[in-house]
């Protein structure tokens, strides 16, 4: 489990002594950029893409403790563990080093849950270096779900503040559920981890999935919220990468919990009913999927890489798993070349991934269209990592 302990610190301790490359004009890079070769080939797309976002951006200058970045890194560590790259995993080391203090402190309060996604990392690096330090940072998270609040029936609220009080968001079960089973696993505390996992899957899905399959964007239990239904408290659209959180949160819990959790075959009733959901209403003519997934008829509605890189990845290890028929695998196959298409080589021989949607609260149907289609947003940069490493050809 320690194995790359001596590879990785000889690696940190290098990079010292190596020439960075240089970032883009308007973030330049700090004395302890680390070095990447720039991609020169495309026969591999996630060496490419971490290639290129690691050129882009030192550890320093890729953001602060936030999910998106946590998702990103995520997705690099993947590409980690496949190609055994040490420059990989030190560029996380040292992102993951600005937060966590040589004790295991960290000055991040946890009162959301977009900032425990990022928490991965922490148990990644402890798995990978057997850093103490790691684990006390990661414990403070674990502690933290101890006293956060929940509604009555006990889900995780998006975030600890008046303007988010007793509200269940899709996007906060990958924020804190991947995680949760990871640390479980990792710090022998499994018992605990996968039972609150999977019940705060089930509790999620109870509230917002609804007839057709999909999952409303998310639900107040308070009914205060100006976007919710005074009878359902649900929000009224189907945003896409909401329902991809949820849907990528969904397959991870599977793969940890055991064959016989008492709450496994519920969730995967509920994952079965998303799936068709999905088949339904991925566009014919692209395979992806859009950004208002239910309304795809309409002529301002558009096709978004993040969701469609998050659906394909769930829908694929479904498939593989055996949680979902073998025919998805098909229909996973349709979004993966339909994303492919997104991505590019620019003019720098960086790559280039197109159509992402900028962060996004809840909102209505003309709320959700307008939002920025990014290039290169870390939220799609970090799906379609997953999604490829799920799905590439050897």
């Amino acid at each position: 489990m320690r194995r790359l302990h001596a590879l990785l610190t000889t690696t940190v301790l290098a990079a010292a002594t190596l020439t960075a490359v240089p970032t883009a004009a308007a973030e330049p890079a700090p004395a302890m950029a680390m070095p990447v070769t720039a991609p020169v080939t495309t026969a591999d797309w996630s060496v490419a893409m971490v290639d290129s976002t690691t050129a882009r951006y030192t550890p320093t200058t890729i953001g602060g403790w936030s999910y998106p970045v946590g998702l990103y890194l995520y997705g690099q560590y993947l590409v980690f563990r496949r190609t055994h790259n040490p420059q990989y995993l030190a560029y996380i080391k040292s992102y993951v080093d600005r937060f966590v203090a040589a004790d295991g402190s960290m000055s991040q309060s946890f009162n959301n849950l977009d900032s425990m996604q990022a928490g991965r990392l922490l148990t990644i690096l402890h798995h990978e270096t057997g850093d103490d330090r790691y684990r006390i940072a990661a414990r403070k998270i674990r502690e933290r779900l101890d006293t956060y609040p929940r509604t009555e029936d006990g889900g995780f609220w998006h975030a600890d503040t008046a303007s988010r009080a007793h509200q269940l968001w899709a996007d906060g079960v990958y924020m804190v559920n991947p995680f949760l089973v990871e640390y479980g696993k990792e710090f022998d505390d499994s018992s605990y981890a996968n039972d609150e996992a999977a019940k705060q899957l089930y509790l999620y899905g109870s509230h917002l999935q609804v007839g057709n399959g999909l999952l409303r964007h998310a639900y107040d239990e308070s009914r205060t919220a100006t976007w919710s239904d005074q009878a359902t408290g649900l929000a009224p659209e189907h945003w896409c990468r909401a329902v991809g959180w949820y849907s990528m949160a969904m397959v991870n819990v599977l793969d940890a919990i055991p064959g016989d959790h008492p709450r496994r075959q519920a969730l995967l009733r509920i994952l079965r009913k998303l799936a068709k959901g999905l088949e339904r209403t991925q566009d014919p003519s692209t395979g992806r999927w859009f950004q208002v997934i239910d309304k795809g008829d309409r002529a301002d509605n558009w096709t978004e890489t993040s969701c469609s890189s998050m659906f394909t990845y769930a829908l694929s290890r479904g498939a593989q798993q055996g949680y979902l028929d073998r025919h998805y695998a098909t229909v996973a196959e349709r979004g993966y070349q339909g994303v492919l298409k997104k991505v590019s080589l620019g003019a720098d021989g960086r790559t280039d991934l197109t159509d992402i949607s900028i962060g996004t609260n809840v909102g209505d149907y003309a709320y959700y269209i307008a939002r920025t289609r990014a290039t290169n947003d870390f939220h799609g940069l970090g799906a379609f990592l997953i999604m490829n490493e799920q799905l590439r050809s050897d």
